[in-house]
């Protein structure tokens, strides 16, 4: 039975690279035949499509008139049967203000309007994009709005008995094809980063272990990527108590994956990722029906993952290692107990006073490994950390902690660019985590929750440049909006992806 556990999870990481079902996408210098013409107004521009024949343009013009379409950003109107037209149906799409359309405003665009065209059944669609203009040039616009369409697109079917069995093919009229064909397969290589990680946030805790997850990211090593695991006698040897100890309670322990893809000589960036693949809370148990969400909770070692993963198809000119500490937080005869103590590979005791603070303990060490085993220059760690989190920015942001304001600046504007956004929340704190029998305690006796994990991370960071990102609520998604669509959300593949390769 464990070892078609593990088949499973290699042949999902497999999966990811691509699917016969997905969008496809062509950029040509002229429009096609298909059976849906898809048509873009901005507000301050006067678009008179003469490229259509006189009936058809009368038609649509009278319909724009009828329904006092005002091509405000997101809007449509459809012309179903069109006159003198080969097109079964023409969707009129608003832009919005010509100076307010960014290459973010455009891929959330593509992801809403595939949906839409998706349910109204479209095979395939013709994209009059030739014109379109905004605060980026007509070539990133249109892989914008192709990438956001493919990032919606994607699904996790595996339990499903009906699955999807029909799908999209999309032709562009751009300015220029071969640029816009050059752009978007760097998107979509991203993407195949952010499809890794949703897949494996959505799959189930019983067939996502540790040892499951460790194998999805050896499928990597066929790109280039070096992948590394050590063993709970190995990570116990090493002094990393805490990651081991949070992995004690279930049957297989914990595991410490490692993903480093050099490409290039220049000191590494760390991205340390929690991967609780369930989280029961241990004998701090959890309560009530969101613990069935609990699968998730490795949504931080996936984003971390599946970047590295984008950076190696994309040949990116950066070393970047992801090292991810795996555990299930299980309740056994073998589980740490409240009030337990485990020693830190950094040195430090931690008096557990909440089993159901796991993530903070396999961070500590993870953190640990990465700044002794490879020196970064920056470290930035991702994880479903707090509920305090959640309460104080929702699940539209991340929460980002650091010391390091041009860090914070430059992941900031990276957010804004591709819909993940982060909010600064502040440092400090510390004196909450003081501990009467060891040198801290895993949870703070007052102030914000989401700080005082932060702080209690802080301690494992050293002098190496480093952030903190709270992802709790944005690694699962219960309603399908823009470029995301229901389950693993894959958040922080391209935050990360992003950052790395506008800073590169």
């Amino acid at each position: 039975m464990k070892l078609m556990t593990h088949i499973t999870a290699v042949a999902l990481a497999v999966a990811s690279s691509g699917s016969a079902l997905a969008a496809q996408f062509e950029f040509t210098s002229k429009l096609t035949d298909g059976d849906t013409l898809v048509l873009f107004q901005a507000t301050d521009t006067k678009t008179e499509f003469k490229f259509l024949d006189k009936d058809t343009r009368t038609q649509l013009n009278k319909a724009v008139k009828a329904t006092a379409f005002s091509a405000e950003y997101g809007k449509s109107l459809e012309v179903l049967a069109p006159i003198d037209s080969d097109y079964d149906r023409i969707v009129l799409v608003g832009l919005g203000e010509t100076d307010e359309l960014t290459i973010a405003k455009m891929a959330k665009l593509g992801g809403n309007v595939h949906a839409s065209l998706a349910q109204k059944k479209a095979n395939k669609v013709v994209m009059a994009f030739e014109k379109v203009s905004g605060l980026a040039n007509n070539s990133e616009l249109a892989a914008q709005f192709a990438h956001g369409a493919n990032l919606r697109d994607h699904r996790f079917e595996t339990y499903k008995a009906s699955k999807t069995t029909t799908s999209i093919s999309y032709t562009f009229d751009v300015a220029d094809d071969n640029a816009t064909s050059k752009l978007y397969k760097q998107l979509a290589n991203i993407e195949q980063g952010v499809f890794l990680a949703r897949d494996l946030t959505s799959e189930i805790a019983s067939e996502m272990t540790p040892v499951d997850f460790a194998q999805a990211a050896k499928s990597l090593e066929q790109y280039g990527v070096k992948v590394t695991v050590l063993e709970p006698n190995e990570i116990k040897a090493l002094g990393m108590g805490a990651l081991e100890g949070v992995g004690r309670g279930s049957k297989d322990g914990a595991r410490l994956v490692v993903a480093h893809y050099k490409g290039s000589d220049e000191a590494p960036i760390a991205l340390v990722g929690k991967g609780i693949t369930f989280d029961s809370g241990g004998y701090s148990i959890k309560t009530g029906k969101t613990i069935a969400l609990m699968k998730g909770d490795m949504a931080g070692a996936a984003a971390v993952l599946g970047t590295v993963k984008a950076m190696a198809l994309n040949k990116t000119k950066v070393n970047v290692v992801a090292v991810m500490g795996m555990a299930a937080n299980m309740v056994s005869e073998n589980a740490i107990a409240p009030g337990d103590v485990l020693r830190t590979a950094e040195g430090l005791n931690v008096e557990v006073l909440n089993t159901d603070a796991e993530g903070r303990l396999v961070l500590s060490d993870a953190m640990w490994y990465a700044r002794k085993h490879f020196n970064p220059e920056i470290m930035i760690d991702v994880a479903t950390l707090t509920g305090s989190k959640i309460r104080a920015v929702g699940d539209r942001y991340s929460a980002i902690f650091s010391d390091d304001k041009h860090l914070v600046k430059e992941l900031t504007m990276a957010g804004k660019q591709v819909n993940e956004q982060v909010w600064r929340l502040p440092l400090g704190y510390k004196d909450m985590l003081k501990s009467d029998i060891a040198d801290l305690t895993n949870l703070g006796s007052g102030g914000p929750g989401a700080t005082t994990a932060a702080s209690f991370l802080q301690h494992f960071a050293g002098d190496t440049r480093w952030v903190h990102i709270d992802m709790a609520g944005n690694e699962l998604s219960s309603v399908a909006a823009g470029e995301v669509p229901t389950g693993g959300t894959g958040y922080g593949v391209r935050l990360l992806s992003e950052w790395l390769l506008s800073n590169q």
